[in-house]
């Protein structure tokens, strides 16, 4: 699993932020302060916004840059600041990229999947469980060794239930995850995407309706003999 620090003192940005990267297979941790992000564990890639209350952004990351544990770790500038000066200055620093906000979630995704295509071996890329296999990075999916292929919302859907393989994952939660949103009358998208995403794997019972509830990643019908499904994280190799 990708682990992701979002340094960001804006608490709804952060935390819608944080729930479309969860989305999308990402492991989050938030932190508001300059301080705060200095004590975290090492991430894979670090979203820092430059206007903390405590400290400015450009320091922070040269003090992150000096941790010795931090020393691979990407580091993502995600601010306002759009001149050309602050871009100077905060690559200078030592990030590896530089975003001005606003901006969509797909793009900030792509821009991280650029950076760790740079230090992918060191980076726990896939998830597995039973006979899925999806890479977050590369966002292809194989299912019984076959290549899946998959609409943008059907891989975030995926994605969300393999992280949760085994337990029930209610709609509400499905929706909020992948639509941003729990409107009821999202339902009948999610009852549609369900049910693509099942006939395109192919593998019966392997996402099981909880009536009046939700969905759960459970057991495999085929070659796989109705085997409990467990959900786990591998380096990728390559």
């Amino acid at each position: 699993m990708i682990k992701v620090l979002l340094v960001e003192d804006d608490v709804r940005l952060a935390d819608a932020l944080a729930g479309a990267l969860e989305a999308h297979g990402y492991e989050v941790d938030q932190v508001r302060t300059g301080a705060s992000a200095l004590a975290a564990p090492p991430a894979d890639v670090v979203l820092l916004d430059l206007g903390l209350p405590d400290m400015d952004g450009i320091e922070l990351c040269r003090l992150l840059r000096e941790r010795q544990d931090f020393g691979d770790t990407a580091v993502i500038m995600v601010t306002a600041r759009g001149r050309q000066r602050d871009r100077v200055l905060g690559l200078r620093s030592g990030a590896d990229d530089y975003v001005v906000k606003p901006l969509g979630i797909e793009e900030l995704c792509a821009r991280m999947e650029a950076v760790l295509r740079r230090t992918r071996k060191r980076v726990d890329t896939t998830l597995e469980a039973g006979p899925v296999r999806v890479d977050l990075i590369t966002r292809t999916v194989q299912c019984e060794g076959r290549p899946v292929e998959l609409t943008r919302k059907e891989f975030d859907l995926l994605v969300v239930l393999l992280r949760d393989a085994g337990a029930v994952v209610s709609r509400e939660h499905l929706l909020l995850r992948v639509w941003q949103t729990a409107w009821p009358g999202t339902l009948r998208t999610l009852e549609v995407h369900i049910g693509t995403l099942r006939s395109k794997l192919g593998v019966p019972r392997l996402i099981q309706t909880v009536r009046g509830v939700g969905y759960r990643l459970g057991s495999a019908g085929g070659p796989h003999g109705g085997r409990p499904v467990a959900a786990s994280a591998r380096a990728s190799r390559s």
